[in-house]
């Protein structure tokens, strides 16, 4: 099931070179909710149980607990519906390594050194090949997050689970003298670092675009060489090596891109981000947007769009830090309270 030609490259439609975007016509558009997933429903969930359980300091993307001249970083998080696009192709390689990256991550950007990850895999029914493909795939994510696997859970629950599930925490430590302060401040320069594509969330948006036209084992039109299901696998990239940089150029605070997109930038604190010259969107997300006829707006509060991790640091430490990794100088923060990114406000 799919279409021969080619992601057609229009007026009317969304335009990734350049790294600019038009207005897409008035065909009927997908959104996260009509997916399936509301993010404000979420957003509010989620506070709702931060306020029952209290206690913590809350870094914005790790919980954080006093033990003296340290704080141990926690963070749990899982792959998500991504783990139905390894279903169909039957290759389960690389989620480990996106569940061990979506923790890792978050430690990073409250300023935490990753040091140990436990698993979780919930199962209907026990399959020695696809569990070797996770460990082998959570093996690699621990060696490239220069962290301990220290093992996990195995559940088999064919009552409760329907193919499988995976979820894990990491665990940190750190220094409170080298944690961020958490606040930006008008006046910062944001650096961005690229993406290695769709990460590990919005897959539900992601699957419901693509699948109107095509299967997962069809080429990739961008690039025949892959299927469109290995393009969604691509693996979140891992983060931990930007810690050092990050402390050693004075960054304020650090934003994880992930679940909602660039609005996570207002982790940071509620300022004006004006992001003038973001990383490149990768094809994928042209390629759903099209399928889907998804608005920008939607998939900026969706998915990274080329971007998955900034940092406010003061501007004379900008362009060093740029220099001392892959980042980028990407806009500055401002007086007021939004997100300005490619000619929109989130």
């Amino acid at each position: 099931m799919h279409r021969s030609d080619p992601i057609q490259r229009q007026t009317g439609g969304l335009l990734l070179a350049a790294g600019t975007f038009t207005r897409m016509t008035d065909e009927e558009r997908l959104t996260y909710s009509d997916a399936g997933v509301d993010i404000d429903e979420s957003d509010a969930a989620t506070a709702a149980l931060l306020d029952a359980v209290g206690n913590v300091v809350d870094s914005e993307y790790a919980g954080l607990l006093d033990i003296g001249d340290q704080y141990l970083g926690l963070a749990t998080d899982g792959v998500g519906t991504k783990l139905l696009v390894a279903e169909a192709l039957e290759d389960y390689s690389t989620v480990g390594i996106d569940c061990i990256a979506m923790n890792a991550n978050d430690l990073v950007a409250a300023g935490v050194d990753p040091v140990a990850f436990v698993d979780y895999l919930a199962v209907e029914e026990p399959s020695e090949e696809f569990s070797e493909q996770v460990g082998d795939g959570l093996a690699a994510g621990a060696e490239a997050a220069g962290l301990s696997l220290l093992g996990g859970e195995t559940a088999v629950m064919p009552d409760v689970i329907r193919g499988l599930d995976l979820a894990g925490t990491c665990a940190g430590l750190v220094d409170k003298e080298q944690t961020f302060d958490g606040e930006a401040q008008p006046g910062d320069v944001l650096v961005g670092f690229p993406s290695s594509g769709i990460h590990s969330n919005g897959l539900t948006l992601a699957r419901t675009a693509v699948t109107r036209e095509y299967e997962y084992t069809d080429p990739f039109p961008p690039n025949p060489d892959r299927s469109i299901g290995e393009e969604l696998l691509e693996p979140t990239r891992i983060y931990t090596y930007l810690l050092e940089p990050l402390r050693e150029h004075d960054a304020r605070a650090a934003a994880h891109v992930t679940g909602g997109g660039w609005t996570n930038l207002t982790r940071m604190g509620e300022h004006r981000y004006d992001i003038t010259d973001p990383c490149p969107a990768h094809d994928i997300f042209e390629f759903v947007q099209e399928l889907g006829n998804v608005a920008d707006e939607e998939m900026h509060r969706t998915f990274n769009m080329g971007t998955g991790f900034v940092a406010a640091v003061p501007e004379k430490q900008a362009d060093a830090l740029a220099d001392a990794t892959d980042g980028q100088v990407i806009g500055t923060v401002k007086e007021g309270e939004s997100v300005e990114v490619r000619g929109l406000s989130l």
